[in-house]
């Protein structure tokens, strides 16, 4: 799903993400509820990025990478927590690009994410590169997404990706 974002695109960069779980639901732009086999998500598009909400019968959890005032946990390149009876795993990369090459990077990335019934892009009006971009999956009975931040003032392209699940080695690995 692409949606046009009704907010002021406004002049951050990667370096004001922050991560954050366990916050409550923040307002959202847009948001896609989401059943993958026993597990409701919900992918949530902030005026400041992204936050998505998870619960399944073992448990809730919820992430935040976001422009958050105060915040003092920038974005991390990788974390590993137990969170009850799962592992949670993220990984985040800065990816400096051309403009020649985000532009065909955003546009690829769009409609990888628009086309996809489990995808969630809004672009910020002003810009057709500045977007945040969301997608999610289940395999092997753990949950995955993947976000895109996209700042073309700078040219950085921020993605993350994130696996919730049980009992698994698997590494999130960008």
């Amino acid at each position: 799903m692409l949606t046009t974002l009704k907010t002021a695109y406004t002049d951050t960069s990667a370096d004001d993400l922050a991560w954050a779980l366990g916050r409550e639901a923040l307002p959202a732009l847009a948001a896609l509820d989401l059943e993958l086999t026993g597990a409701k998500l919900q992918l949530r598009l902030l005026g400041a990025s992204h936050q998505v909400l998870l619960e399944e019968e073992r448990g809730t959890c919820s992430e935040t990478v976001a422009c958050i005032p105060g915040s003092s946990t920038p974005l991390p390149l990788g974390v590993a927590k137990r969170l009850g009876e799962w592992e949670y795993e993220f990984a985040a990369r800065v990816e400096q690009l051309t403009p020649g090459q985000f532009a065909g990077r955003a546009q690829e990335l769009l409609a990888l994410v628009s086309d996809h019934p489990n995808g969630l892009a809004g672009v910020f009006p002003g810009s057709p590169h500045a977007f945040t971009a969301m997608l999610a999956q289940r395999h092997d009975g753990q949950v995955h997404w993947r976000t895109w931040h996209a700042y073309p003032q700078d040219g950085q392209l921020v993605a993350t990706r994130t696996r919730v699940g049980v009992g698994s080695t698997a590494r999130a690995v960008l």
